[in-house]
C-alpha cells in the first residue's frame, strides 16, 4: 500500500512539474503561410502594410481603424515613425504601441521571419474568448476578430564583423489581439525555449558595452488636448532582465509564457488590466476527454449567478485546435484522489500573475501558486462608468455614481433631465380565439424624471389587438418602476438595475383566465442616451370591442428587493366602457420578476420592501393612427409611508419637465434646469446648440439638435473620431502628424472608406444614397427637408412643426406642464408666446427665441411686443466666461470661425458643464472654474452628461488678453498652448522666481515664435486659430493679427529685423512664405520639394534663409536667399527628426537638435566643419542661441533646457507650474545683438 501510494505521489509530481514548463512552440496559435499570414519584409526597421480593421479596435479609451506590424517587437495603431525615435527610449512612447517584444530586432539576410493576420476563425475567435474568461471570470467577451503576429526565430540588431560574425541567439514569440464591438484583449505568447536574448545594444553606443533591456506592456502614446498635450497612460509587463527571462516562466493565465491583459473598452477606461489566475494546478484530463469548456463560444446573457457554467464551442471543421499538448495518464486514476486540482483548463492549468513566484506545498505535497484573487478597483475599475466611483470591499469592488447623477454606478446617467426609451415590441397574442401577430412593432417612451410620468405608445398595432392590450398597463409599468419618482428613502428601479435588466410579467385575466407572459429585455443605453428594450409578448387576452375605452383605478404596489431579483405581485381592476355592452369591470392578478447584475460586494443600501403608487393611469388606442398609448403617474416610497406634502413629492411643483425640483423645508422647493437647458428651472428651454452655434459641426458634418444635447452626423464618408472634422485634438498630433492626413480631401490614407448608410444616418422618411467618400440623404415622396430632418411637404412651418410634434408626444395630445408654442396664420411665431400651464407671457423674435427683459409673471399685464424691449441693466460685474469669450470674440476680429474655441457661458455668465471645440465633438465638462474634468471627454457624436454639482461663483481672477511685459532685461520667451510665458535671464542662467505670463491667449495654440528688437514687439503664430500675430512689449498692449487667411498649420516663424519681413512654413500645404512684418506684400517661396517643413530661421546679416524639412524618408536641412534665390540642401545624412534650427552668431554656424538621433549639431553655412555637441538629448522642440548657450523647449521634461556650447553640458532647467508642452522660444533682448 505505502509502495502504491509512492508511485501515484511520484505521477502527480511528474505531471506538476511537466505543467509548469512554458507553452510549448507548437501549441502557440498557428501561424506562416500556410495559415494564410502575409511576411514582413525582412530588414532592420520595417513596418507592415496597414492592416484594415473590418471593425474598430478600441485601444485604452481610443478607437482604431487600422493597425501595423513592425519589425522591432510592436504592433502599432498608426504607422510608425523611424526606429532612432522609440526604439531604444523606455515607456511611455509618443504613439500607440502592443510591445511583446519591444528591442532592435533584424530579419535581415534570413535571420528569421515576421508573420501576420487578421482573422475571424471561430475557433481561434473561441480560443481567445475562453483564456478571457477564465482570466477575467466576471466578464462577458464574444470576440469578433482577431490580429496575430508572430516574430519567429528573429535575431537582435548587431554589427558584424570578421571577428564576431552573426549571432546566434534568436527569439521566438507571439503577441494576439482580439476585440468585439466593446472590449480589447491581448494575449502575449513565449513558447519554451522561444527567449535567447533580452536586449539589445544601441546602435550610437560609440563601443561602449551597453545592452539595453528589451521593453515589454503597452503606451497609449501622446494624448493631445485642448491647450497641451502630455503623455498617455501606460503599461510595462517588465523591468529588467530577469522579469524578461520570467516570461516564459511563468504567466498570469494559468500557463507559464502565456500572459493576458485586458487593453481597451469603448466606453471608459483608465490603463490595462492583467489577468490574474490562481489556485492548484490542474490535473489533465485524459486526452479526448477535454469537454466541452475546452472551447467556449458566445456568452448569453444572464442576470443570476451561474457558476461553472459550460459553454458550447464553435465548430471549425478546417482547424484542429492545438491547445492541449497530449499528457500520458493512468485511466484507473480517481481524481477524487488528489483534493484541490482541478481538471485541466486549455493550456494546463490555473497560475498567479507574478513575475517571481512562489511556491508551497499542502498536506498531499502538490506543488501549488498562492494569488490574490480579489477583484478591486485597481483592476477593473474600468467597469464603473465614467460617472461613477469605485469603492473597494472586503471580498471585491462595487461602483456608485456620482453627486448629479443616477444609477447602479456600472451606468450613469444625469438627474433631472427627461428619459427616452425605444425599442420594438414582438410576439402572437390571441384575441377571442384570432392570433395577432406583432413583428417588430415600435415601442417609443418619454419619462418625466421630475414627477415620475412615464408616457408609453406602440406604433402599427392591429386594431383587434390594439382594443384588446389598452387594459396590459404593465408593459408601460416597466418604465415607471424604472424612473419613477422617489420619496425620501427610497429609490427609482434605475438605480438598483442600470441600463441592463430582464422583466418577465405573467398576467392573468379574471374571469375569462386568459394568460399573457409579457417578457421586457434592457438592452442598454444607446449613444444618445436612451434605453433599449426589446418587448416580447405571448398568450391570450380578453376581447374589447371597437371604440371601447377602458379606465384603470390608482393602485399601490409592493415590490420585494432580493440580491439580483426584484417580486412583485398584485390584483388590478379595469373597467370596460362600449355602446354595445355598456360598462363592465375585470380584474387581472399579475406575477412579476426582475433580474439584473448586482453588486454583491458592498453593503446593501435601501429597505427590503418598496412601495409603487401609481396615482393616474390612461390608456388609450388610437384607431386612425394605429398606434397604443398608456400614461402613468408613479412614485416610489417606503411601505406605508405618509402622504409627502413637499411639492416636490407630491407632484404639485410648477417646475418644468426638464428641471429637477430641489425640496426645502416644509414647503420650500427649487428648481433646477437639467444639463442642455437654460432657465430659471420654472421654464426652461432646449439650448438648440445648432442654431445658437455653440455645437457648430464641420464641414463636413450635419448638425442636429437633440432635446438637451446635439449631435454632429458625419456626411464625409469617414469616422468621426479622426476624419469628419478637420483638426482631430485628442487623436493627433497636430504637429508630429501632418494635419493633412485627417482631411479626407487632401489625403485619405488614415481614413478608410466607410459605407455610411449601414449605419441608417437619414431619417426615417428619407432615402440615404452611398457615394465614394460620401452619402446623400433625400427626403421620401411627399416629405420636405435636408434629409436629416424630413416633415410632410404640407407647407408646415418651424413654428407649426415644433408646435404639432410637442402636442403629439403624450397620449393626451402634449406633455403636461410642456410649453407650446403658438403660431399665427402664416405659420410663423406669435411675437406674443405664453404658457399655458405657469402663465408666464414674453415676446420672442422671428426664430421663436425670447427677447431678453420682456417676460412677465402670472397676474401682471402682458408685455407690449411692439415696443423695444427694456433689458434692465445688470449689477452684477463681467464674469471670466464672459470676459474670456469677449476676448475671444476680439480676438478673432469679431467673426470666430467654426474651427475657433469660445467658451460656453450660461445666462448668469457662469461656464456651461459642457464645452465643445470649434466645429468638432470633442466635448467635456469643466467646474466651475472652467477647468476640465477628468475622465469626461467625448469624441462621440452625441456631447457628455455633465450637470454642475456646485453654484458657480460670480467672479474669477481672468488672465488679461493683454501684454505684462516681463522685468528689465533679457528675458526668454517661449510657446506654451494658449500662453506665451516670459523667462528673465540673470546672466546665463534662467530666473524661474521671476518667470510670468507675457501675454494669455485661450483657445490659441501657440508654436512658432520671434521677437523684433528694434521695435520690441513679439510675434507668433496660432495653429488653433490658423493666424500669425504680434504685440508690442508693453503693459496694455493688446494683440495684432496680421494674417488670417490661406493658412492651414502654421508653424515655425522668423522675423528679418534687417529687411522687416518675416517668413513662415505651413506644415499642411508644405510650402514656405514671406510678408512684410505688417502682414502686406505677402508671396509664396517655396511649395515644392518639402514634406513636413517644420523650424525656420533667418541670418539677417546676411539675407540667408534656413529650413528643416523632417520627411522620414529623407529628412533634409535646406537654405536659401530671403528672396527664395540659391536653394540648397545642406544637410541630408545622419539626421532624422529636426525640429530645432537656430544660429550661433560668433562661430557663424547653424545649429540643429533632431527628436529623432537625440543630437545637437553645428555645421558652416557652405555646408563644412560638422560637429556633434551633444549626443544625448530627450525630445527637442525648439531652440534659441545666447551668449553662447542653447536654449531649447524638451516635450519629455515638458521645461527649457540650457546647454553650454563650449562644454557641451546641461547647465540650467526650467520647469514652469502648469506642466504640459513647450513649442517655440526666442531671446528678448534690450537692443539687437
Amino acid at each position: 500500500m505505502a509502495m502504491g501510494k509512492l508511485m501515484i505521489f511520484l505521477l502527480q509530481l511528474s505531471w506538476t512539474v511537466h505543467l509548469v514548463t512554458a507553452i510549448q512552440r507548437k501549441y502557440i496559435f498557428p501561424y506562416g503561410t500556410l495559415s494564410g499570414d502575409l511576411t514582413l519584409q525582412e530588414g532592420d526597421d520595417e513596418t507592415s502594410k496597414v492592416l484594415a480593421l473590418k471593425r474598430p479596435l478600441y485601444f485604452y479609451e481610443s478607437q482604431f481603424n487600422e493597425l501595423y506590424v513592425a519589425t522591432n517587437g510592436i504592433i502599432s495603431a498608426q504607422d510608425l515613425p523611424m526606429e532612432k525615435q522609440y526604439v531604444d527610449d523606455g515607456f511611455p512612447t509618443d504613439f500607440p504601441v502592443i510591445a511583446p517584444f519591444l528591442a532592435d530586432i533584424d530579419t535581415s539576410q534570413g535571420n528569421g521571419a515576421i508573420y501576420y493576420r487578421v482573422t475571424e476563425s471561430p475557433t481561434l475567435l473561441n480560443r481567445v474568448a475562453q483564456e478571457v474568461h477564465r482570466g477575467f471570470p466576471g466578464g462577458h467577451f464574444t470576440p469578433t476578430h482577431a490580429v496575430i503576429a508572430t516574430w519567429e526565430n528573429v535575431a537582435a540588431y548587431e554589427e558584424v564583423t570578421r571577428a564576431t560574425g552573426p549571432s546566434d541567439r534568436l527569439n521566438t514569440f507571439q503577441a494576439v489581439v482580439a476585440y468585439d464591438e466593446n472590449d480589447s484583449y491581448a494575449l502575449f505568447l513565449y513558447p519554451e525555449d522561444g527567449l535567447h536574448f533580452f536586449g539589445t545594444r544601441p546602435k550610437e553606443s560609440y563601443n561602449v558595452e551597453i545592452e539595453l533591456p528589451a521593453r515589454v506592456g503597452f503606451s497609449r502614446g501622446e494624448v493631445s488636448f485642448i491647450f497641451s498635450r502630455m503623455e498617455g497612460p501606460y503599461y510595462s509587463v517588465t523591468s529588467n532582465e530577469q522579469s524578461l527571462k520570467n516570461l516564459y516562466q511563468v504567466g498570469n493565465t494559468g500557463v507559464p509564457g502565456v500572459w493576458l491583459f485586458h487593453i481597451g473598452n469603448r466606453y471608459s477606461f483608465e490603463n490595462v488590466v492583467p489577468a490574474s489566475v490562481g489556485g492548484a494546478l490542474a490535473t489533465p484530463p485524459p486526452r479526448g476527454q477535454e469537454g466541452d469548456d475546452s472551447t467556449t463560444a458566445e456568452y448569453p446573457e444572464t442576470f443570476e449567478e451561474e457558476p461553472d457554467e459550460d459553454y458550447p464551442p464553435i465548430a471549425d471543421p478546417d482547424f484542429l485546435s492545438p491547445t492541449i499538448p497530449e499528457f500520458l495518464q493512468p485511466s484507473h486514476l480517481d481524481h477524487d484522489a488528489f483534493p484541490g486540482q482541478a481538471r485541466l483548463q486549455p493550456y494546463g492549468g490555473d497560475l498567479p500573475l507574478t513575475s517571481d513566484p512562489q511556491y508551497r506545498e499542502n498536506d498531499n505535497h502538490v506543488i501549488q501558486y498562492s494569488t490574490e484573487t480579489k477583484e478591486t478597483c485597481a483592476r477593473f475599475q474600468q467597469q464603473c462608468s465614467q460617472n461613477a466611483d469605485c469603492t473597494d470591499y472586503s471580498s471585491g469592488f462595487c461602483c456608485h455614481c456620482r453627486s448629479g447623477f443616477y444609477g447602479n454606478g456600472r451606468h450613469c446617467l444625469p438627474d433631472g433631465a427627461p428619459h427616452r426609451v425605444n425599442g420594438k415590441v414582438s410576439g402572437t397574442v390571441i384575441v377571442g380565439s384570432t392570433p395577432v401577430d406583432l413583428n417588430s412593432v415600435d415601442l417609443h417612451a418619454y419619462i418625466v424624471v421630475s414627477d415620475g410620468r412615464a408616457y408609453t405608445a406602440i406604433s402599427e398595432v392591429p386594431e383587434p389587438v390594439g382594443w384588446a392590450l389598452m387594459p396590459v398597463a404593465p408593459i408601460g409599468e416597466l418604465f415607471g418602476w424604472l424612473f419613477a419618482l422617489e420619496l425620501p428613502n427610497s429609490q427609482a428601479g434605475f438605480k438598483i438595475t442600470g441600463e441592463l435588466s430582464h422583466d418577465v410579467t405573467d398576467v392573468t385575466f379574471y374571469p375569462g383566465n386568459q394568460r399573457l407572459s409579457i417578457v421586457q429585455t434592457a438592452q442598454g443605453l444607446d449613444s444618445e442616451n436612451h434605453l433599449s428594450v426589446d418587448t416580447r409578448l405571448h398568450g391570450d387576452v380578453p376581447f374589447i370591442a371597437p371604440g371601447a375605452t377602458v379606465q384603470m383605478e390608482p393602485y399601490k404596489e409592493t415590490y420585494q428587493y432580493y440580491p439580483s431579483v426584484v417580486r412583485s405581485t398584485s390584483v388590478r381592476e379595469f373597467t370596460v366602457v362600449s355602446a354595445e355592452r355598456g360598462s363592465e369591470t375585470f380584474t387581472f392578478q399579475l406575477h412579476q420578476n426582475i433580474t439584473y447584475h448586482d453588486c454583491r460586494y458592498g453593503l446593501r443600501a435601501g429597505p427590503e420592501t418598496l412601495q409603487l403608487t401609481t396615482e393616474r393611469v390612461f390608456v388609450m388606442y388610437v384607431k386612425d393612427e394605429n398606434i397604443l398609448r398608456y400614461a402613468i403617474t408613479n412614485k416610489i416610497s417606503p411601505v406605508g409611508e405618509p402622504v409627502q406634502v413637499n411639492p416636490c413629492y407630491s407632484g404639485t411643483h410648477d417646475c418644468d419637465t426638464t428641471a429637477q425640483c430641489l425640496p426645502g423645508e416644509g414647503q420650500q422647493y427649487q428648481c433646477q434646469c437639467a444639463t442642455g437647458y437654460m432657465g430659471d428651472g420654472r421654464n426652461c428651454y432646449d439650448v438648440d446648440e445648432c442654431v445658437e452655434g455653440i455645437g457648430l459641426c464641420g464641414a463636413n458634418a450635419h448638425c442636429v439638435n437633440l432635446p438637451g444635447s446635439h449631435r454632429c452626423q458625419c456626411q464625409s464618408g469617414y469616422e468621426l473620431s479622426g476624419c469628419c472634422f478637420q483638426f482631430t485634438i485628442a487623436a493627433c498630433n497636430p504637429l508630429n502628424i501632418k494635419l493633412a492626413q485627417y482631411i479626407p480631401q487632401i489625403r485619405s490614407l488614415s481614413c478608410p472608406y466607410l459605407d455610411e448608410c449601414r449605419s441608417q444616418p437619414c431619417h426615417p422618411q428619407a432615402t440615404c444614397s452611398n457615394t465614394l467618400g460620401s452619402f446623400q440623404c433625400q427626403c421620401q415622396y411627399d416629405f420636405q427637408g435636408d434629409g436629416f430632418q424630413c416633415v410632410p411637404s404640407n407647407g408646415d412651418t418651424h413654428c407649426e412643426h415644433q408646435r404639432d410634434s410637442l402636442q403629439t408626444t403624450s397620449p393626451e395630445g402634449n406633455v403636461d406642464g410642456a410649453f407650446v408654442p403658438q403660431c399665427d396664420e402664416q405659420g410663423q411665431y406669435r411675437a406674443l408666446q405664453c404658457h399655458g400651464a405657469t402663465g408666464h407671457c414674453w415676446c420672442v423674435d422671428s426664430r421663436g427665441q425670447e427677447r431678453a427683459g420682456t417676460r412677465k409673471p402670472p397676474g401682471t399685464s402682458q408685455p407690449n411686443c411692439d415696443e423695444p424691449a427694456v433689458v434692465p441693466p445688470t449689477q452684477r460685474p463681467e464674469t471670466v466666461c464672459e470676459r474670456w469669450r469677449a476676448s475671444l470674440v476680439d480676438h478673432y476680429g469679431g467673426l470666430p470661425g467654426p474651427n475657433h474655441y469660445l467658451p460656453q457661458c450660461d445666462p448668469q455668465g457662469q461656464f456651461n458643464p459642457i464645452q465643445c471645440y470649434g466645429d468638432s465633438s470633442y466635448c467635456w465638462c469643466v467646474d466651475r472654474d472652467g477647468r476640465e474634468v477628468a475622465g469626461t471627454r467625448s469624441h462621440d457624436v452625441v456631447k457628455p452628461a455633465c450637470v454642475p454639482t456646485v453654484a458657480p461663483p460670480t467672479m474669477h481672477p481672468l488672465p488679461r488678453p493683454d501684454v505684462t511685459p516681463p522685468p528689465s532685461g533679457t528675458s526668454l520667451l517661449y510657446a506654451q498652448g494658449q500662453q506665451i510665458g516670459a523667462l528673465p535671464l540673470n546672466g546665463t542662467l534662467m530666473d524661474s522666481e521671476r518667470s510670468s505670463t507675457l501675454l494669455a491667449l485661450h483657445g490659441s495654440i501657440v508654436v512658432g515664435i520671434d521677437y523684433d528688437c528694434r521695435e520690441k514687439k513679439v510675434y507668433w503664430t496660432d495653429l488653433a486659430g490658423r493666424t500669425i500675430n504680434r504685440a508690442r512689449l508693453e503693459p496694455g498692449a493688446e494683440p495684432e493679427t496680421l494674417i488670417n487667411t490661406g493658412l492651414t498649420s502654421p508653424e515655425g516663424l522668423a522675423v528679418d529685423v534687417v529687411r522687416r519681413a518675416m517668413f513662415w512654413v505651413d506644415s499642411t500645404p508644405d510650402k514656405i512664405e514671406r510678408a512684410n512684418l505688417d502682414g502686406s506684400g505677402r508671396q509664396t517661396l517655396f511649395d515644392t520639394d518639402m514634406v513636413n517643413p517644420r523650424a525656420i530661421i533667418v541670418d539677417s546679416s546676411t539675407g540667408t534663409l534656413y529650413w528643416t524639412d523632417w520627411n522620414r524618408e529623407a529628412p533634409k536641412i535646406e537654405r536659401s536667399s530671403v528672396d527664395g534665390h540659391s536653394r540648397k540642401v545642406l544637410v541630408k545624412d545622419g539626421i532624422g527628426l529636426p525640429n530645432a534650427l537656430t544660429f550661433d552668431t560668433a562661430t557663424r554656424q547653424v545649429c540643429w537638435a533632431d527628436a529623432g538621433t537625440k543630437r545637437l549639431e553645428c555645421i558652416a553655412s557652405d555646408g563644412t566643419g560638422r560637429r556633434v555637441i551633444h549626443s544625448n538629448l530627450n525630445y527637442p522642440f525648439s531652440m534659441v542661441f545666447y551668449a553662447n548657450h542653447f536654449y531649447f523647449t524638451d516635450w519629455r521634461r515638458d521645461g527649457v533646457i540650457a546647454l553650454s556650447r563650449d562644454s557641451s553640458q546641461f547647465t540650467d532647467e526650467y520647469l514652469p507650474d502648469q506642466r504640459s508642452h513647450l513649442y517655440g522660444v526666442t531671446i528678448a533682448t534690450t537692443h539687437c545683438l
